[in-house]
């Protein structure tokens, strides 16, 4: 009865818009951004990247301002396919979305203004990862400039994950396009426990985290839902991180055959990031990412990246001058008409 609800829910959602040929599928919205009388300043994370990332990509020409896909956000009925009424209720009390998104002001701050500030912004992102999905299927390849909120289950928030998006994502996939195999990449610093708790013990998701094993969450019931672990210690360099995930990408090839790929791209791996207290170079994260899109392609796996965590300033420059790598290595097209190969440009 509980399947047959979800998906009904999923078929009656909006958020599978139909997306024009003169758009790319690379999705964001202003809404992204969150700007909360200065009170977001408190936490790390760079509350305002995603715009910035979108700047430097149509600054330097990889992309028109015009063919950027605009999400819908994610509705109460949506966010239902995963998570619970109980804990969509608890959020309603600023003081837990303070303890989620690890801000203790926001606690005294009107609920209806932590809605519209912090919460619809994640709602949108959510749309947009959940939009992702659809648009790699046609595609090939899909990238949300925000999401990849992976410390969120469909009962507990944390780590300035609110909402599931992982989570709903996947279970539209199943629903709405006919795909029963999914290969989670979780390559952000942090161990991934929320998509591992709602996954851990599903045949037709596979997981692959690379994380450094000594920081938040320490979350040792989750990572037995891991498939494939690879733990990292602080101060890890690039050589060595890139090494590790050749091999990690090689064995999940011969371990499990997606017909879609989730790469949750966190820059939380760069030299420099308090939180994450890895050395990677900014180069390495290119590679890095340029990997994993290869790894994708060579499976004829369409693959939808979010973009995750990441606490420096830098990030947003990064994340942006990988998204150009991809397309002058012409592993994404971000021309205006797809490409003849509905998979991959060629």
């Amino acid at each position: 009865m509980a399947e047959d609800l979800r998906s009904k829910r999923i078929q009656s959602s909006k958020l599978y818009l139909d997306v024009s040929s003169s758009k790319v599928p690379v999705i964001y919205s202003s809404s992204y951004d969150i700007s909360f009388f200065g009170i977001e300043k408190l936490h790390p994370f760079d509350s305002s990247k995603w715009g910035r990332i979108c700047g430097y990509l149509v600054k330097d020409g990889t992309l028109k301002k015009n063919q950027i896909v605009e999400p819908l956000e994610a509705s109460e009925d949506d966010l239902l396919v995963v998570h619970s009424k109980s804990y969509l209720k608890s959020l309603e009390n600023s003081w837990n979305v303070a303890i989620i998104v690890e801000v203790p002001p926001v606690a005294f701050i009107p609920n209806f203004l932590v809605r519209s500030r912090v919460l619809v912004p994640f709602r949108k992102q959510v749309g947009g990862t959940v939009l992702a999905a659809k648009l790699a299927k046609e595609r090939g390849w899909a990238i949300n400039v925000g999401g990849g909120f992976h410390h969120c289950s469909a009962e507990r928030g944390g780590g300035f994950c609110v909402y599931a998006d992982i989570s709903l994502c996947i279970h539209f996939a199943f629903v709405q396009l006919n795909i029963s195999r999914v290969m989670i990449i979780d390559l952000d610093a942090h161990q991934g426990n929320g998509h591992e708790r709602d996954f851990g013990n599903d045949g037709r998701v596979y997981i692959l985290d690379i994380y450094n094993a000594g920081i938040y969450p320490l979350d040792f019931e989750a990572e037995k839902g891991i498939d494939q672990k690879v733990k990292l210690v602080s101060g890890t360099k690039t050589e060595e991180y890139l090494e590790k995930l050749n091999r990690a990408l090689e064995e999940a090839s011969a371990r499990f055959v997606p017909e879609m790929v989730i790469y949750n791209a966190g820059t939380d791996i760069l030299d420099g990031d308090q939180l994450g207290r890895l050395k990677i170079s900014c180069d390495g994260v290119i590679t890095r990412d340029e990997k994993v899109f290869r790894f994708a392609k060579k499976l004829n796996a369409p693959l939808l990246m979010v973009t995750s965590g990441g606490y420096m300033k830098t990030n947003a420059r990064v994340i942006a001058n990988s998204i150009t790598n991809l397309s002058a290595k012409k592993l994404i097209d971000t021309t205006s008409t797809p490409s003849s190969n509905p998979k991959y440009s060629s």
